[in-house]
C-alpha cells in the first residue's frame, strides 16, 4: 500500500477499507509513515469525516498498536466510565466505590491531568501513600478481591493515538468528531472494558460547547463501542458551571467523601447516581434505570459505598483515615475571599476560567513536568441562579501563596449577571443508547 493513495481516497470522500486503516496505523506507529503524511490524512478526515465502519477500524487499530489489558481473569462484567472532562468533575472517585459496593468489578486505568486540576490519579494521591504503579497481576488480584482497583496507564497504551493526538494538536485537526471518538474509545478498548458509560460534557467548561456537538460526539462513540461488541451508552451533562462546589485535588476528594456520606451538593450527587445507575444496568445487576438508582442510593445511605472507598484506598497503600475524617487531607495555608462588585442574579459562569484560576494557584499543570499542589483550589459560594449583592463572597481561594490577585481577577471576571431571576440549564441534557 501507499500512504499517498490512502490520503487521496479520503480527500476524495471515499470509504477506506479496514486493511488500509490498519496498515496506516501500524506503519505510523513504527515510523514508516512520516508526520507530514499523517497530518494530511488527519486534515482529510477533518473535512470529509468517516463512516462508522472506518471509525471503528481506526479505534481498533489504535487499541491494538500497544499494550492491551487482559481482564479475562476478572469475574463479572467489567464496566468502565469515561468523562470528556470538566471543571470540578470528580465523579470517578464516587462512582468507583458505589459500583464496587454492588459487586460490579471496577478495573480502572487512569492518567494524570494536564490543565486546571490533576487527573483522577493526582486526586487520589492526595491520600498519603496511595500507589497506582502496580503490576497487572496485582491489579487483577485487587479487582477480584475488593471489586475495585485503579492503576496508572501503561506508557505503551495506544501509542498510535498518542502520536496522532500530538500531531492533531499542532495541525488544527483536534476538533474532528471521528478522530475524537476514536481517540477516546481506543483507550477504553485497550483497557479491557466489557461495557462503557460515557459522560459527554457540554457548555462553557467543555470541549463541546453546544448540545448538538456533544450529541454528535456521543453518538459517534456509542456507535463505535457497539460495533466493537462493547455495551455502550452516553449521558450528555451540563458543564456551563463547575460540578459541585470545589475545584482542586484534595478539595475534590473531600467533596467526593461528603457525597459518599450523602452530604454532597445536589448536582454532584445527582450526576454520580445517574452515571452509577447506568453502569449497574450495563453490568446486568438491574433490569432498568429506576431499579438501579434504588440500589445505588441504598449503598450510599447504608454506608457500604464509603466503606468500599476506605477498603480501596487501604489496599493500594493509602492512608484511609482521611475517609473517616477528611480534615486530615492536605489543607492550604490561606483562605482568601473573592467578593462581587455587582448586584444581580448569577446568569453565567465561564467554567473554563474558574479552572484556569485554580491552575494559577497550583492545582493543575501547564506542562507535564509541573508539580501539583494538592491542597490548593477554589471553593464556590455562588453558582448560576443565586442572588448576589455587591460585597457578597463569590468564592474562597484556598492558596499557599499570599499574592492571589491574578486568580481573584479571573474568578471575578468568570461571573456573569442578570437583573432578573435565572434558571440554570438542566444537569442532564440527553441520553444516547
Amino acid at each position: 500500500m501507499r500512504m499517498v493513495d490512502i490520503i487521496t481516497d479520503k480527500r476524495d470522500g471515499k470509504e477506506l477499507p479496514q486493511e488500509a486503516i490498519e496498515w496506516f496505523i501500524n506503519e505510523y506507529t513504527k515510523g514508516g509513515v512520516p508526520d507530514y503524511q499523517a497530518a494530511a490524512f488527519a486534515m482529510a478526515v477533518y473535512f470529509k469525516g468517516m463512516t462508522q465502519s472506518e471509525a471503528a477500524a481506526l479505534t481498533f487499530a489504535m487499541a491494538a498498536s500497544g499494550d492491551q489489558l487482559d481482564l479475562s481473569e476478572v469475574e463479572g462484567v467489567k464496566v468502565d466510565k469515561h468523562s470528556t472532562g470538566g471543571v470540578g468533575d470528580k465523579t470517578t472517585l464516587i462512582l468507583g466505590p458505589i459500583v464496587a459496593a454492588l459487586g460490579i468489578p471496577v478495573a480502572k486505568m487512569s492518567g494524570r491531568g494536564l490543565g486546571h486540576t490533576g487527573g483522577t490519579i493526582d486526586k487520589l494521591e492526595a491520600f498519603t501513600g496511595f500507589q497506582t504503579e502496580i503490576s497487572q497481576d496485582e491489579f487483577i488480584k485487587l479487582v477480584n478481591q475488593n471489586k475495585i482497583a485503579l492503576a496508572g496507564q501503561s506508557g505503551n497504551l495506544t501509542p498510535a493515538d498518542k502520536k496522532l493526538y500530538s500531531l492533531r494538536d499542532v495541525t488544527g485537526t483536534v476538533n474532528s468528531i471521528p478522530l475524537i471518538a476514536s481517540s477516546v474509545m481506543s483507550k477504553k478498548i485497550a483497557a479491557g472494558a466489557d461495557a462503557i458509560v460515557l459522560d459527554v460534557k457540554t457548555g462553557s467548561g467543555a470541549f463541546m460547547e453546544s448540545v448538538e456537538e456533544a450529541r454528535e460526539l456521543a453518538g459517534a462513540m456509542v456507535d463505535i463501542g457497539k460495533s466493537l461488541d462493547r455495551k455502550t451508552m452516553a449521558v450528555i451533562s451540563d458543564m456551563n458551571q463547575p460540578l459541585g462546589r470545589f475545584v482542586g485535588n484534595a478539595l475534590e476528594v473531600k467533596e467526593a467523601i461528603d457525597t459518599l456520606n450523602g452530604k454532597g451538593p445536589k448536582d454532584l450527587h445527582d450526576l454520580s447516581v445517574t452515571l452509577a445507575a447506568h453502569m449497574v444496568v450495563l453490568a446486568d445487576k438491574a433490569a432498568n434505570l429506576e431499579e438501579a438508582v434504588k440500589l445505588v442510593e441504598q449503598v450510599i445511605n447504608n454506608g457500604e459505598a464509603l466503606k468500599k472507598m476506605k477498603q480501596f484506598i487501604e489496599a493500594q497503600g493509602g492512608d484511609a483515615s482521611s475517609v473517616d475524617d477528611s480534615s486530615l487531607l492536605l489543607n492550604a495555608s490561606h483562605l482568601i475571599e473573592v467578593t462581587s462588585e455587582k448586584d444581580g442574579f448569577v446568569s453565567g459562569m465561564k467554567a473554563s476560567e474558574i479552572g484556569r484560576a485554580a491552575m494559577t494557584l497550583g492545582a493543575g499543570r501547564a506542562t507535564k513536568d509541573d508539580e501539583i499542589d494538592y491542597a490548593v483550589g477554589i471553593e464556590l459560594q455562588k453558582k448560576i441562579g443565586d442572588r448576589v449583592q455587591a460585597g457578597d463572597v463569590l468564592a474562597v481561594l484556598h492558596a499557599n501563596q499570599t499574592d492571589v490577585s491574578e486568580a481573584s481577577a479571573i474568578v471575578r471576571e468568570a461571573y456573569e449577571y442578570s437583573d432578573s431571576e435565572v434558571v440554570p440549564e438542566p444537569l442532564i441534557h440527553d441520553t444516547i443508547v
